[in-house]
């Protein structure tokens, strides 16, 4: 029976292989991923009528570094401390914040970046964070699962139809500028490392 063949994603070169410094240093990388999360949300890039966060660009780069489950770990995690009230969220707190903001207008992307971590993390544990074209079809599809979540939720509060003019056309351009760059930087930063086994 073949197996599917397991690499190791960036971030295992510095992790500690086994015990309590490991578990510290991921936990560490998890705080430091959503604090990275933030940031990017906070971020806004003004392209045509619409501004754009870097939070995708985050969580694929996020994605493709951790690995899957690592990945997953964090962005589960930044979900929690938005859920708790921290101010984490693209529109946070002046939108609201906790619950109520991220059952709002929102809620399908957060979590789509879920599903996004897991599939661009689950090709980077396999390897192809180390091929840009293999990598770019992986955040690809990451990104179009991402979206096609965050358009169902909001069409069923607003209508498809709005849903579609104001939740994902203006951003096709950006999220794939986006893809573009993470499945470039990821594999470049692997071309300058040493030789991995």
């Amino acid at each position: 029976m073949a197996t599917a063949t397991t690499m190791r994603p960036l971030v295992s070169l510095a992790l500690p292989d086994q015990g309590a410094a490991r578990l510290a240093s991921q936990l560490f990388l998890a705080l430091a991923g959503t604090l990275l999360l933030t940031l990017s949300a906070k971020t806004k890039v003004v392209l045509g009528p619409v501004d754009i966060s870097l939070q995708t660009l985050a969580v694929l780069l996020i994605a493709s570094a951790f690995g899957m489950r690592l990945a997953v770990a964090t962005l589960l995690l930044y979900l929690a401390e938005g859920a708790f009230g921290l101010p984490v969220f693209q529109g946070t707190p002046e939108k609201g914040l906790g619950i109520a903001y991220m059952l709002g207008s929102t809620g399908g992307y957060l979590a789509g970046f879920v599903v996004m971590a897991a599939i661009a993390g689950w090709a980077a544990d396999r390897g192809w964070d180390r091929h840009p074209f293999k990598l770019f079809g992986a955040m690809l599809a990451a990104e179009i699962v991402m979206m096609a979540m965050g358009f169902a939720w909001l069409a069923a509060l607003i209508g498809p139809e709005k849903s579609w003019q104001f939740g994902v056309a203006p951003f096709i351009a950006g999220d794939l500028i986006k893809v573009a760059l993470a499945a470039s930087l990821v594999p470049a930063v692997w071309a300058l490392l040493p030789e991995q086994s």
